[in-house]
């Protein structure tokens, strides 16, 4: 490895090793009212770009790798063949952007436009299955509810909400709202309602992704060992998952089932640019194939390179982890108090570590410099059952993945989710977007999250605010 890249350029500080390669991180300067989260990578910046800035660890061939992976994570697509094309015949988003917005959560149709709205786009996933888990003849896992022009698309979701007031015992009152997805405009003929299952994903953020893919497994197996409060009804469990033919412990994932970051699935999947890992369409053996030839597209050559693929997984590898913001105000320090007191710690553990040789990446590239941190993702990584009794079905999306049953789902890391309003524009949470704000993702938690929601329930209104004045400075 050439030292000469390693010039980091961390508000002045002053290079030192850290075993092998990389920082310490004494060396990172950090200013007054911060806290490191992803000890070397974090970074403090609180704009837009918040979760779109690389750790100051990348410097030299990885900055122009990164840049690289920045510009495929972003570019859009087309349908054209060659470097930038192989988008569709059908697709759900048109780069990765499209709905990872500056890294983030792109502003998802489900409430503006009630789904895939008169236009179309919609960042987010739609899954459908039978009700007996069997695919529909003709259909994949997912939905493909954008075409190539010239293609049909698969089918068209929509959101219906049911509302539901509530009130906290000193009488403010929350409302939460209850999605029903239904399909239109299917390209075969129609399914009837009752043999459909639907559930909707909109994007993850993608803050600590390089940490998350670091993660020392041991420790997360330690912690599912010792996730059983049975005074609070917490017993965390892992997800294992077989990937290329390797048995190996879920990190990623609304249910953890995944072992890496899916780079090539999304790809695949998502965008429906084929490669080494799925060389196929994500439409092969439909109609929209033959649509797809009609308007131009060839299918004998794969649409991106390994190569390609693992510079964004090197982009997003290497991207910072926003720091901890007004630490010192009284309002923050009262919510981390109370952060505690309603025990959500026990799920989302604030300090975690990552193993000491970092992560790999797909195609082998190494990152030691992710390696030995101790970070703070406020995660176990673990899954919870959330419960199936709000406003009658709960979290509960009756969809396995992996080990996790349809009513468990991932602790979701907090890092960096007070930034999200100013990354993307938005307060939406959970999986598919139904909260609209902190209070409400509160109030959504039963099943392992039912003590801590009701112990947040009966706090008064100051001691409310003052944990989303804290979430908010995460």
């Amino acid at each position: 490895m050439n030292r000469s890249y390693l010039i980091p350029i961390i508000f002045g500080a002053i290079l030192s090793s850290c075993g092998e390669d990389g920082l310490d991180v004494l060396d990172v300067e950090v200013p007054a009212g911060y806290e490191l989260s992803a000890g070397t990578s974090s970074i403090f910046v609180n704009s837009s770009k918040a979760y779109d800035s690389p750790a100051d660890w990348v410097s030299g061939e990885y900055t122009t790798r990164f840049n690289r992976g920045d510009r495929l994570y972003d570019d859009m697509r087309t349908s054209s063949n060659g470097y930038g094309g192989g988008l569709g015949p059908v697709y759900a988003g048109y780069s990765c952007g499209s709905c990872h917005s500056n890294a983030g959560r792109t502003k998802p149709a489900g409430w503006a436009d009630h789904g895939s709205g008169p236009y179309g786009f919609s960042s987010a996933l739609v899954y459908v299955t039978r009700k007996n888990g069997a695919f529909f003849q003709g259909y994949g896992r997912v939905i493909h509810d954008q075409a190539i022009y010239g293609v049909q698309p698969e089918g068209k979701f929509h959101v219906d909400w049911e509302y539901q007031t509530f009130s906290f015992p000193d009488g403010e009152t929350y409302e939460l709202a209850k999605p029903t997805y239904t399909i239109t405009d299917w390209y075969l003929d129609d399914i009837p309602a009752e043999d459909l299952f639907c559930t909707v994903r909109i994007p993850l953020r993608h803050v600590g992704m390089g940490q998350i893919m670091s993660l020392d497994p041991l420790e997360i197996e330690a912690l599912a060992k010792k996730s059983n409060y049975p005074e609070y009804g917490i017993s965390g469990r892992c997800n294992y998952i077989t990937e290329r033919g390797v048995k190996s412990l879920g990190v990623s994932g609304n249910k953890a089932q995944h072992a890496d970051l899916t780079v090539e699935l999304g790809f695949s999947s998502d965008m429906g640019v084929t490669n080494s890992r799925y060389p196929e369409e994500i439409c092969e053996g439909q109609l929209q194939m033959t649509e797809g030839s009609m308007m131009g597209l060839l299918y004998d050559q794969l649409d991106v390179s390994t190569e390609d693929m693992e510079n964004v997984d090197l982009y997003m590898q290497c991207l910072g982890v926003p720091s901890r913001r007004d630490v010192n105000d009284p309002m923050v320090q009262m919510g981390e108090q109370k952060f505690y007191e309603a025990k959500c710690h026990l799920c989302h553990v604030t300090t975690l570590h990552t193993r000491s040789r970092g992560s790999t990446l797909l195609n082998g590239t190494q990152l030691p410099w992710l390696g030995g941190q101790t970070i703070h993702p406020y995660s176990d990584f673990l899954l919870h059952d959330m419960g199936s009794e709000i406003m009658g079905v709960g979290l509960n999306d009756n969809y396995p993945s992996g080990l996790a049953m349809g009513n468990e789902w991932r602790t979701t890391p907090l890092w960096g989710i007070g930034l999200q309003e100013k990354v993307n524009g938005h307060t939406y949470f959970l999986h598919d977007g139904r909260a609209r704000n902190f209070v409400e993702a509160i109030m959504w938690h039963g099943g392992e999250g039912e003590a801590s929601k009701n112990l947040f329930k009966n706090m008064t209104k100051t001691e409310r605010d003052a944990i989303v004045r804290f979430l908010q400075s995460l």
